[in-house]
């Protein structure tokens, strides 16, 4: 009896102290509990975890550490320091690789290139800037992309519009870039994107392993490994996911090995077709670093494009001076004609568009796709802020906390303001990759920036200059829980026809 009295001293004590830090006046900045570190604070303002993050680092000055719980080596160095990141990512780039921890957490990637060090990264982004660069890839990019457009995203719009459907956006665009990316990296399109929606199970299989991924950056490692062990959790739809994509992905694999036996002279700029059509390549003759591979490409390609376009939508919701300016310019460089149909353009047309281009810029800047990243320092070292750093412990980018910071952007950084992207001179303004990261910076630079440009300007331009979309009120427009900066409840519109009798409306 006298043990269980103990106890309850102990548990009352303790719960005593937790309380106390909680009532405690801590200006919003992060708690240090006893043993658990910041973990409480965390996990307390995960459903905000984003704009809770903007808020402590704007007080702090741009960096803060987050102490994690003891012995579990979770101490995270959070940071959105324009000296700092340029010092980790480009000037003191080989103390800073992805890191084994990295590895770890995502490891469904494999020896993909995202997850890749040393020379094993050196040569998968030496292959992929070889055939990304080439003139037939990119042809084959703006036909893959303008077509899905015109056969895949313009009838759906049109049957909505038509019926006075409602329809989610967002799930829209990820259907769009799913078809887009599987055509650019298989040379098949899986038609996702059609009139019955179909549930396409890779697609699910990736909005799970996202969302497993993004729990592994706050529970403790011995945690989610052994929920992994015992199948169990979160980590349960990680082993579906991982099932799906081995399985998926081999079916591709030998889909195209079977088209490259017959018919071995093929010219397609699919990327598996290059990768399998190089005579001395590391990927060639490995099939999991292709599935690897496989898996990476694809992974970026839809998630990114489509929270882009999703977040760049909701914005011009939200400012209708923008889009009548973004539709000014697609009409001032469109030759007049008697539009009764629909109107999809070519890529030299919006590739000239300055204002287009600063509006999707300061979507990404507000809402980067990658919200977050971070790196492992080889050996110890101290940042450029001053703030000490050693292997033991992760260092954190906010993306989506740097575009809201006053010190970096100014007072107005809150504002959606597509002329801070545009020159005296009329002419894009050059931001420095290391204040503006939603392409990544140094080494590691996006290869498929081009690419996303791409698609959101093909997209973006196809809806503003032949649809009206109407937000449905009373959503909750806000991040999920996930790695990319998805919307949680997604963006539901209803859509209606600009072109014909209404075009100049």
């Amino acid at each position: 009896m006298a043990m269980i009295g103990l106890i309850e001293i102990l548990l009352a004590v303790a719960c005593f102290l937790i309380l106390g830090f909680f009532l405690k006046e801590n200006n919003g900045m992060p708690r240090n509990f006893p043993v658990l570190g910041t973990l409480p604070d965390i996990i307390i303002n995960l459903p905000r975890l984003q704009d809770w993050a903007t808020e402590f680092l704007d007080k702090s000055g741009c960096t803060f550490l987050l102490k994690g719980p003891w012995f579990a080596n979770m101490d995270l160095l959070v940071t959105v320091d324009p000296a700092n990141i340029h010092y980790i990512m480009s000037s003191n780039f080989s103390n800073f690789p992805k890191g084994s921890e990295f590895k770890k957490i995502f490891d469904v990637l494999g020896d993909g290139i995202f997850n890749a060090d040393n020379e094993l990264w050196k040569n998968q982004r030496k292959t992929a800037q070889s055939f990304m660069s080439h003139r037939g890839f990119y042809k084959f990019l703006v036909k893959t992309s303008r077509d899905k457009v015109e056969n895949g995203l313009i009838p759906v719009l049109e049957h909505v519009a038509e019926h006075g459907l409602m329809v989610d956006l967002q799930d829209l665009f990820q259907r769009f870039t799913f078809d887009s990316t599987c055509k650019l990296v298989t040379g098949y399109d899986p038609g996702c994107l059609s009139l019955d929606f179909p549930e396409i199970e890779f697609a699910k299989a990736l909005d799970d392993a996202e969302e497993v991924i993004f729990y592994r950056h706050i529970k403790p490692q011995i945690l989610w490994k052994l929920q992994k062990l015992l199948g169990i959790g979160e980590e349960k739809k990680m082993i579906k996911a991982y099932q799906t994509f081995d399985r998926v992905i081999s079916s591709y694999l030998s889909l195209k090995k079977e088209e490259l036996s017959q018919n071995p002279e093929s010219e397609a700029m699919d990327l598996l077709t290059c990768y399998m059509r190089l005579e001395d390549n590391q990927i060639k003759n490995d099939d999991k670093l292709l599935r690897d591979t496989f898996l990476s490409l694809l992974l970026a390609g839809r998630d990114t494009t489509s929270s882009a376009l999703s977040w760049f939508f909701w914005l011009i919701s939200q400012n209708p001076k923008v889009e009548a300016k973004i539709r000014e310019e697609l009409n001032s460089n469109i030759k007049p004609s008697t539009q009764t149909s629909y109107l999809v353009f070519h890529i030299n047309e919006v590739d000239k568009l300055v204002y287009l281009h600063s509006a999707l810029c300061e979507s990404l800047r507000l809402y980067p796709p990658v919200p977050f990243q971070h790196k492992e320092p080889l050996k110890p070292d101290v940042l450029p802020s001053g703030h000490y750093v050693d292997p033991k412990m992760k260092i954190l980018f906010s993306l989506y906390a740097m575009g809201r910071m006053r010190s970096i952007w100014g007072e107005d950084c809150y504002e959606y303001k597509p002329e801070r992207w545009i020159s005296e001179q009329g002419r894009i303004k050059h931001e420095p990759s290391y204040k503006f990261l939603a392409f990544n910076a140094g080494p590691r630079t996006c290869l498929g920036k081009e690419v996303a440009f791409t698609q959101l300007k093909l997209v973006a331009a196809a809806i503003i200059y032949n649809y009206k979309l109407q937000v449905v009120e009373g959503q909750c427009i806000e991040p999920g829980i996930s790695i990319l900066l998805h919307m949680k409840n997604g963006l539901k519109v209803k859509v209606s026809r600009r072109y014909g009798d209404d075009h100049k409306s």
